[in-house]
C-alpha cells in the first residue's frame, strides 16, 4: 500500500452529492467530474449506464424508470455506506426517472482517489450497491408492443 500525504486522507472518504431526477443526466458529467476531482486525486473512474436496445433476449424501444419516494435518501444511505467501506475515495452519482430512450444516460457514478484500485473498487461497488438495494423499477416497452417490469 501506498503511503499518501495526511492532506490526501482529509479530502477522501467523502460522499461528493447523489441526485435522483427526471432530467438528463448527461449536462451534469461535466460538473460532477469537477466536483469528485482535487488535485490530490490520481484517478476518476466512470460508470455510465446507458440504455440499451435489449434485455433477456428481448428487444427494447424504450423505457420508463418509476422510483419509491424513499429511493433519494435510500440512494444517499447507500452511497454513505460504499464511502464507509472505501474512505480512500470521493463518490458522486445520479439516477434518472421517467421515460427514457435507447443511448440515454440512467445512471451515473463517479468515483475519485489517489490511486486506481480504490476508484475502480469503490465505483463498482457503488453501482451494484445501487442496483441491488435502491427501490427504483423500470417497465420496459418492448419492440414487439408489449411491456415488462424489471426489479419488481
Amino acid at each position: 500500500m501506498t503511503t499518501d500525504p495526511d492532506y490526501v486522507a482529509a479530502q477522501t472518504g467523502t460522499l461528493i452529492g447523489t441526485l435522483m431526477t427526471q432530467a438528463p443526466l448527461e449536462p451534469l458529467l461535466h460538473d460532477a467530474k469537477t466536483a469528485v476531482l482535487t488535485d490530490a486525486m490520481g484517478a476518476l473512474v466512470v460508470f455510465e449506464g446507458i440504455v440499451r436496445d435489449h434485455d433477456g433476449g428481448a428487444r427494447v424501444s424504450a423505457l420508463t424508470y418509476t422510483a419509491h419516494p424513499s429511493a433519494p435518501e435510500v440512494l444517499r444511505e447507500v452511497a454513505q455506506g460504499v464511502v464507509d467501506k472505501h474512505p480512500r475515495t470521493r463518490l458522486w452519482t445520479a439516477h434518472r426517472t421517467g421515460p427514457l430512450t435507447i443511448g440515454d444516460t440512467a445512471f451515473l457514478v463517479l468515483a475519485a482517489s489517489a490511486h486506481r484500485a480504490d476508484a475502480f473498487a469503490a465505483c463498482s461497488d457503488l453501482a451494484n450497491a445501487v442496483k441491488a438495494q435502491v427501490p427504483i423499477w423500470k417497465e420496459q416497452t418492448l419492440t414487439d408492443g408489449s411491456t415488462q417490469w424489471v426489479g419488481l
